[in-house]
């Protein structure tokens, strides 16, 4: 099994897409930056997404496509969210830890609807691994708009759903998307200590205020 990865891996590098690796390059970017809550984050979401709409269609992943179409709008979205708050006394920009209540409901409605649209998805469309498909999916828009409103626990969301997708894109040879995705269980785990550490912070300044006040 490993042989037939790397050997695909090998073949696939010599004709790889130069529109995925920009993708790749702008995901990377995508993430750094979000990383410093940087609104330029956004910007290089828009254009990595924009590009991977279109080739996790041309593979017949169609809910991913579907997800890239709606992380445009979050794209525009988050930044318009992240620029307000930047120039706001807006509390509910900075970061902020969601109740284990909230953690339930998000999970338990990730999966029912994952298995849902993956069983309509196996027996009207020709997608491909249908609810491991969903699953990332319907996953990646709850933690994307978990990043927009500055969720402290989207890190750990994005772990599992990254590697999960790491699945999906060897099944269709994305071998350098699979990469990517690797790359991003990496860098979500040094974010979440990065935005954990800031949240402490917050949290003590905020108390330290309270006493002031």
């Amino acid at each position: 099994m490993l042989d037939t990865i790397i050997a695909g891996a090998l073949n696939y590098a010599q004709t790889m897409s130069h529109w995925e690796t920009i993708a790749v390059i702008l995901g990377v970017a995508y993430l750094l930056l979000a990383m410093k809550q940087s609104q330029w984050c956004w910007y290089a979401a828009f254009g990595s997404t924009a590009i991977f709409s279109w080739l996790f269609f041309d593979v017949s992943l169609l809910m991913e496509s579907a997800l890239n179409v709606y992380y445009l709008a979050m794209a525009i979205y988050g930044w318009v969210a992240w620029h307000k708050g930047a120039h706001s006394e807006n509390e509910s920009l900075k970061i902020q830890s969601w109740t284990m209540n909230q953690h339930a409901l998000a999970i338990g409605s990730v999966l029912t609807i994952s298995l849902c649209s993956g069983y309509l998805l196996s027996e009207n469309t020709s997608a491909i691994m249908p609810y491991l498909d969903s699953f990332t999916t319907w996953g990646a828009i709850l933690t994307t708009w978990m990043v927009t409103r500055k969720v402290l626990e989207n890190w750990l969301y994005w772990l599992v759903i990254d590697g999960a997708a790491i699945v999906l894109y060897i099944d269709r040879e994305l071998y350098l998307t699979a990469l990517l995705m690797a790359l991003y269980l990496l860098l979500a785990t040094i974010g979440w200590f990065i935005w954990r550490k800031q949240f402490n912070q917050q949290t003590n300044d905020d108390s330290n205020l309270a006493t002031v006040n």
